[in-house]
């Protein structure tokens, strides 16, 4: 019996993931398991830079239109989707591509996650009542202040990890990150960890042009159509929050499309933060996919 391996296809947002995953995965003639916290909701498309149907219908991907706005979903919940989607793929095939932008769930994958310590409902309902009340901005200023560490490499544009963050700092006067670096769960597969990576003048501009053709998609459609959830967590990130503010008559179109960018720009730095910490991966230009196949191959047994 051949040893079963997961290739890991990670790096930050508009590196070109996707199509590099496709190519793996019809070389190696398996599925893909998307990695990516919100192109698993159904009711985004556009602005979660969503695979082509296209795409879609070349490979087997898992993970991609799986869920609802409405459902709890989390690295806990991720965590559980992705083996058992793993272990479905390992029936028939000796290797899985799993590729995403959302480190928290790569590491939940590969390694399991850490135990948090308990946290009073007394501090986490004062925190979310002051959120609600105050907004994003003293949210990410409370996080920046009381744990610069987490704020440097964590999801700032998320309410949900930011509140826990705050708590946790508040619970027990340690950083978040703190309780994040436990003993690595033991997986019945081998993992190859890859990193896309490009120049940043480079990366920054296919941010900016793929910020540009979603508005030409029908972007500004779509998150008008989802106003009546924007409260939901789902829709708390980049490219849907901005818009909201636009429809809410807080700033203008313009200034919404530029802010969506910037804040993009910001989150593929925060993504490459966390993966560059990752020794185990293995970097590769987005240009380079037959190196990057050459080298699974050569790390097959």
């Amino acid at each position: 019996m051949k040893e079963k391996i997961c290739v890991i296809i990670a790096g930050p947002t508009a590196v070109g993931k996707t199509a590099v995953a496709i190519e793996v995965a019809r070389h190696f003639n398996t599925a893909i398991i998307s990695a990516d916290s919100r192109q698993c909701f159904k009711e985004m498309n556009i602005g979660v830079a969503k695979p082509s149907t296209e795409e879609l219908q070349q490979v087997h991907h898992y993970f991609i239109g799986s869920h609802s706005i409405h459902d709890k979903v989390n690295a806990v919940e991720f965590e559980q989707y992705a083996l058992q989607a793993a272990g479905e793929i390992f029936q028939q095939h000796d290797i899985a591509v799993v590729t995403g932008g959302t480190g928290l769930y790569i590491k939940a994958f590969c390694e399991g996650l850490d135990d948090m310590p308990p946290v009073s409902l007394t501090i986490r309902q004062a925190i979310t009542e002051q959120y609600e009340q105050q907004g994003l901005a003293w949210l990410q200023q409370q996080v920046q202040q009381h744990d610069p560490l987490y704020y440097d490499t964590g999801e700032i544009q998320n309410p949900q990890r930011l509140i826990r963050a705050l708590e946790v700092k508040q619970a027990t006067g340690v950083s978040i990150r703190t309780y994040q670096q436990g003993k690595k769960a033991v997986r019945p597969f081998r993992i190859i960890k890859l990193g896309l990576e490009l120049p940043k003048p480079e990366l920054h501009a296919r941010i900016n042009a793929r910020v540009d053709n979603m508005m030409k998609q029908g972007l500004l459609q779509e998150v008008t159509a989802l106003v009546p959830f924007k409260n939901l967590n789902a829709l708390q990130t980049v490219g849907y929050s901005e818009v909201f503010d636009y429809l809410n008559g807080k700033i203008s179109l313009p200034h919404a499309i530029e802010q969506i960018k910037t804040n993009t720009r910001h989150y593929a730095k925060r993504q490459m933060t966390w993966f560059k910490k990752d020794e185990a991966i293995q970097w590769f230009s987005p240009y380079d996919v037959n190196e990057l196949i050459s080298y699974c191959e050569s790390k097959r047994i």
